[in-house]
């Protein structure tokens, strides 16, 4: 069949349609040349992921167009294969509504969203699937189920979340973390924190030196703003071996790890300033803020992604487009067989 021209393509639409042989178009989300370019890293990240098996994932309640054409459009990429939980003849309407056909698709019935949740959690523990995504309900709704003491997918770790974050004006994709699930992390919840971001980021990073730049107002120590204590003791714990997999420093204003001049102009010497791949942000409050700045001021491109359980849970919201969603899968991806990978290796020892 011949290919024909992509028109109003989305910046994964030429990709797909070049694996589909088909046109394929969609209304183009957004027409800015630096978003384009940050979007070239995650369609490198896309291309990497080709060759991976794709990954069992229950999707969460996806009775709007969003969150089914999400799950849809990754699977159509080959990321993941969904089994879509929640009320069927509400999944079945939006479908054919959106011209979506469900025969390739499990659907498991059940009444409504908080019972997709409990029953896409039931099925990770059984190791029925290997990933969760949030489809039309609550972050809340979900993350509750996940982190039920007893009946939820906690491990030794502190659950967290990372935004995987490009800019034009950047050279490499950077992680922010945590800007969505720890509201005042303690020192300890940031040192699975910064551990489980660096584990993502060699999962993703073919230079496998990582370094981390924990962030506060100002680079100095100071009991005025306790960030910087924290920052500082996290920088000591990777000395020590505490936070391993990384050269850790702070603390360092946002400046400082993002451009090598502003740390040089200020005397401050590091080997992460101006080459951070992962910011850890004091809180949750500056990291979001950080977060939405720089995609709706910086056009930035960004997938969010929760760690730390025992599946990785694909963390989308209501305001993403669909290729955020399918690259928030890719990362799953990544986490599902990297994983699978070390575990059978270390099987064959």
């Amino acid at each position: 069949m011949k290919k024909q021209h992509i028109i109003n393509e989305t910046f994964l639409d030429a990709i797909l349609a070049e694996k589909l042989g088909t046109t394929y178009t969609h209304p183009r989300e957004i027409n800015d040349p630096d978003f384009d370019e940050a979007a070239q890293h995650f369609i490198d990240l896309l291309l990497r992921a080709n060759g991976f098996k794709p990954v069992k994932t229950a999707v969460v309640h996806p009775i709007d167009k969003e969150s089914l054409l999400g799950a849809v459009r990754a699977a159509q990429f080959n990321v993941i294969k969904p089994v879509l939980i929640g009320p069927q003849h509400k999944i079945e309407s939006v479908a054919k509504v959106n011209n979506v056909d469900l025969e390739d698709y499990q659907v498991i019935n059940v009444k409504h969203s908080h019972e997709a949740a409990k029953k896409a959690v039931e099925l990770a523990k059984k190791r029925e699937v290997a990933a969760i995504m949030k489809g039309s309900l609550h972050t809340d709704e979900l993350m509750s189920e996940v982190v039920h003491k007893e009946n939820g997918l906690r491990t030794e770790r502190r659950i967290s979340h990372a935004f995987l974050m490009a800019v034009a004006t950047f050279p490499k994709p950077f992680i922010i973390t945590d800007a969505a699930i720890n509201i005042r992390p303690t020192l300890e919840d940031k040192r699975d924190i910064v551990q489980n971001a660096i584990d993502l980021m060699h999962m993703i990073k073919k230079d496998k030196q990582v370094r981390v730049a924990v962030l506060s107002a100002v680079e100095t120590v100071t009991s005025a703003i306790p960030t910087t204590l924290d920052a500082a003791a996290l920088s000591k714990m990777a000395d020590r071996g505490q936070i391993t997999n990384a050269i850790v420093d702070g603390p360092l204003a946002f400046d400082n790890a993002i451009s090598l001049f502003a740390a040089e102009a200020k005397g401050i010497s590091s080997s992460v300033s101006g080459n951070a791949d992962i910011l850890v942000v004091p809180d949750l409050e500056s990291g979001n803020m950080l977060a939405k700045q720089l995609k709706y001021l910086g056009h930035a491109v960004m997938a969010g992604i929760v760690l730390g359980a025992r599946v990785p849970i694909i963390l989308t919201s209501r305001a993403d487009p669909m290729d955020m969603r399918v690259i928030a899968c890719v990362l799953a991806s990544f986490i599902y067989n990297h994983t699978k990978a070390k575990l059978h290796s270390q099987s064959g020892r």
